[in-house]
């Protein structure tokens, strides 16, 4: 009788134990998934890139590299744009967001004994920037030198820092 109560009892914790390893299972499962999604999705967005030819590779669009500091007479922008020079370039300013855009295409042929090479490439910039609105937007200056364009965008002093106190609840 003794071997009886025992038995019983061993197959509950038997199988106790395996209705708690089944539900780590999918506890490790989701881990995984939730680990993985994000690789899953640029391969995905990878080979949706690669579906639509090559050609859709080499033409691509830029955000280039932006410092922008401010101080109480001026907001400064710098951004680095090799190999594009001032004829690349526009320059907008509307409701105080100022947009630099750009192309650059590029063209090279080499014809030598027996054989041609030719090679295009294409380029695009765009950065959009919103400025404070104490910017004199007909004042900013644009100025390029050795592929790095510095904006200064004057401020007319009319902006002031006021602080807000917090009060106590009820």
């Amino acid at each position: 009788m003794q071997n009886a109560d025992v038995v019983p009892q061993t197959r509950r914790s038997v199988m106790a134990s395996q209705a708690k390893s089944k539900l780590n299972i999918p506890d490790l499962q989701r881990s995984a998934i939730g680990t993985f999604a994000p690789i899953q999705r640029e391969f995905n967005r990878l080979f949706d890139e690669l579906g639509n030819g090559w050609s859709h590779l080499t033409q691509f669009e830029l955000t280039p590299r932006t410092d922008m500091t401010e101080t109480k007479e001026a907001v400064t922008l710098t951004m680095e744009l090799p190999g594009m020079t001032r004829d690349d370039l526009t320059i907008e300013v509307e409701d105080h967001v100022l947009t630099v855009s750009g192309e650059k295409r590029s063209e090279t042929e080499t014809e030598k004994d027996n054989y041609r090479i030719s090679e295009r490439s294409y380029g695009a910039v765009c950065r959009s920037v919103t400025l404070p609105t104490s910017v004199k937007e007909d004042k900013i200056k644009a100025t390029m030198a050795d592929g790095v364009l510095t904006l200064v965008a004057p401020k007319d002093g009319s902006a002031t820092t006021r602080t807000i106190p917090i009060q106590g609840g009820k």
